[in-house]
């Protein structure tokens, strides 16, 4: 079942417009999709991010439009303010219940792997994955247990066993965990013996001391 949220059409597009209605906790939104005509519409904010982290950010939402029919939509694209950490803006594209989609789809690891027990580390190269189905049939998150892995060992999209409602289209090669080896240490390099004596370049021998002192005696 389709999450309903209500949208007011926005026919006024001036920046102070725009600004005003975000102080007021809505979000300027544009409704598209393949040979439908753009509206901008405005959404509650807090309803849009209620609806993303409860169904997922490939949610089914019924757009009931103010003075227009519902449509169903996903959320596409949407803008947040780094600063204040806000939502600004969000682009909903309409939907086909009827025709398959590629979309991608959160990986969510459960369990602890056997190997990273064992002082191995858990690396995780892949955290979405691309998948074909019917809107009604993408799921929000596909699970992956590794409680099983042992160190050296991996977990390939082929791995993954077929699922009724939607195609894996990710390369099947395509390494979405695995467990390494522990990082080794490196050896410290050996240190001379501190209480050694430095070498002398060019010390010379008693003997040759002494030739050196009967020179000068021949010479006065």
């Amino acid at each position: 079942m389709a999450n309903v949220l209500k949208a007011k059409q926005r026919q006024d597009l001036k920046q102070s417009v725009t600004r005003e209605l975000r102080l007021e906790g809505s979000v300027p939104s544009v409704v598209y999709g393949k040979d439908k005509e753009p509206i901008t519409v405005a959404v509650n904010s807090i309803e849009l991010l209620k609806t993303v982290r409860d169904e997922g950010k490939n949610a089914i939402i019924s757009l009931d439009i103010e003075g227009k029919d519902s449509v169903d939509v996903m959320l596409h694209e949407y803008q947040i303010d780094p600063l204040k950490d806000e939502l600004i803006h969000a682009d909903f594209y309409v939907v086909n219940m009827g025709q398959e989609m590629d979309v991608e789809v959160p990986i969510h690891l459960e369990g602890e792997a056997a190997g990273s027990k064992e002082g191995g580390v858990l690396q995780q190269p892949l955290y979405e994955i691309a998948v074909r189905a019917k809107p009604a049939d993408i799921p929000e998150e596909i699970l992956i247990d590794v409680s099983e892995l042992n160190i050296g060992d991996s977990i390939l999209v082929g791995d993954l066993k077929e699922a009724r409602g939607y195609e894996i289209t990710e390369d099947e090669d395509t390494t979405i965990v695995s467990v390494t080896p522990p990082e080794e240490m490196p050896e410290e390099p050996e240190t001379e013996d501190a209480d050694a004596e430095p070498e002398v370049i060019n010390e010379k021998s008693d003997d040759e001391e002494g030739e050196e002192a009967d020179e000068d005696k021949d010479k006065e």
